[in-house]
């Protein structure tokens, strides 16, 4: 096809300006992949870094809607993919919450949404990998070919055994609408029952059930929202301007939404998060551009005052005790979920709590969920008072305890605390070495506890 042949070869292109990019590095500096967007919450310590441009690999190579297939860029982000597949009745299996994680991203870190209670993570729907890795070359990997190992341990290695530039995956087919139905409960071990049965079962009162998710609120208020395809809806909710998404799930126990607008539910308030920045009261909302309630947005904000200061220097103004960042997702066997929720709202107190049911098909070394077991995704985001005399980590760290003593784990986008043995025995250091000794051999790009725990 003329349109495929044209984006491969301008694919080429840029593999090969990247390489050579690559190459010219000085030995004593290490590579940093340069992206328009991050949704990262690692924020490094000065270092010598050579930033190896990404600009040009971001886009859809191409759709196929014969074979349910993609074959896209590694910056291309789910955004852009999304409306490139929808007009074709298909979406990636997986479509993380957030309008500007990348393709590369998703799949050398960690993705999750709402169809994840049947499809896993959004590695699982990836069949082929091409890859620029640490020691220079372009490899394609795939789970039957001579780069298996690799292709087995990219998901979870962030950037430290190579940089996805071209990925094939797997679509699935959708229809025009999503019928939502939010369930309340006022126990959060029925809460976590309920999902296992919904999950197990995939259905909800004889109806088939296409995605799971819920939200905590308070221990006495828990919704678990399923939603379903349909072909027509008798209204549509719109959640990009005034109206806030979140917030309705405590008002109405039915609504419909686009297809479209249901994959991007959550990114128009970041969540909640985006009550940290006003937008969330009327006044405020109604001044902002639409095209500003974005979840880039919000992180280029956090950004700033991460590099400023400027919520550390208020809170030290106006006499209030430091802040921890609490940014973090983890994942929890569903039969343990109450007992986690318990343990965060006695010690850290946030709320509301995303709640994501998950279920990995097969193993991934360096995020050894156990296949086929059900597991609750826990998403929580913001600042935490520091008690009298603790320091940043102290809550963070309770976490990390509390989710490892359940047989949970956590996702290593954010800061974690780790002692370097603890580390690699959570994250399965043994089979990571011998991946990184073949592909990186020289050591030219940080290890994951560097990288992850270190922030380097």
């Amino acid at each position: 096809m003329p349109e495929r042949t044209a984006s491969m070869t301008a694919h080429k292109k840029a593999v090969e300006q990247i390489r050579e990019s690559y190459a010219a590095i000085p030995g004593d500096a290490t590579p940093r992949l340069g992206k328009a967007t991050t949704n990262l919450f690692r924020f490094r310590a000065p270092a010598k870094t050579a930033t190896l441009s990404a600009r040009d690999l971001d886009q859809v190579i191409e759709v196929d809607p014969d074979t349910m297939t993609a074959e896209v860029q590694g910056m291309t982000t789910y955004e852009n993919l999304v409306d490139a597949t929808l007009p074709h009745g298909l979406m990636p299996y997986v479509v993380p919450q957030l309008k500007t994680i990348t393709l590369g991203g998703a799949v050398t870190g960690l993705g999750i949404e709402s169809s994840s209670f049947r499809d896993g993570l959004p590695h699982e729907s990836v069949e082929e990998l091409e890859i620029l890795t640490g020691d220079g070359r372009v490899v394609v990997a795939r789970a039957d070919n001579e780069h298996a190992d690799l292709f087995r341990s990219f998901p979870n290695s962030y950037g430290t055994l190579g940089y996805a530039l071209r990925i094939r995956i797997k679509l699935a087919r959708v229809k025009p609408f999503v019928r939502l139905t939010h369930i309340r409960f006022a126990d959060a071990d029925k809460c976590m029952l309920a999902m296992q049965e919904i999950c197990e079962s995939r259905e909800h009162e004889g109806e088939k059930v296409d995605f799971v998710d819920g939200v905590f609120f308070t221990p006495d208020e828990l919704y678990i929202t399923v939603g379903t395809f349909c072909d027509r809806a008798p209204y549509t909710s719109d959640y990009t301007g005034m109206r806030i998404y979140y917030q309705s799930i405590r008002t109405r126990a039915r609504d419909w939404l686009t297809i479209r607008d249901y994959l991007w539910r959550w990114d128009t308030d970041w969540f909640w998060c985006s009550r940290a920045f006003g937008v969330q009261q009327p006044l405020v909302r109604s001044l902002v551009p639409r095209r500003y309630l974005r979840s880039d947005v919000y992180r280029k904000l956090v950004g700033l005052d991460q590099r400023y200061g400027v919520t550390a220097r208020l809170d030290r103004w106006r006499g209030n005790p430091a802040q921890e960042s609490v940014i973090q997702d983890v994942e929890v066997p569903v039969e343990r979920g109450a007992e986690f929720l318990d343990v965060f709202h006695r010690e850290i107190g946030m709320a509301p709590v995303w709640m994501c049911p998950l279920r990995a098909s097969g193993q991934w070394p360096l995020y050894p969920l156990e296949p086929g077991r059900l597991y609750v995704n826990f998403g929580f985001w913001g600042m935490v008072p520091l008690p009298r005399g603790q320091q940043d980590g102290y809550h963070n760290r309770l976490i990390e305890q509390a989710v490892h003593a359940l047989d949970g784990h956590k996702s290593l986008y954010s800061s974690s605390f780790y002692e370097r043995d603890e580390f690699w025995r959570l994250y399965n250091g043994d089979a990571y070495w011998p991946v990184k000794r073949s592909y990186d051999p020289g050591g030219r790009m940080l290890d994951l506890y560097d990288k992850c725990v270190r922030g380097r």
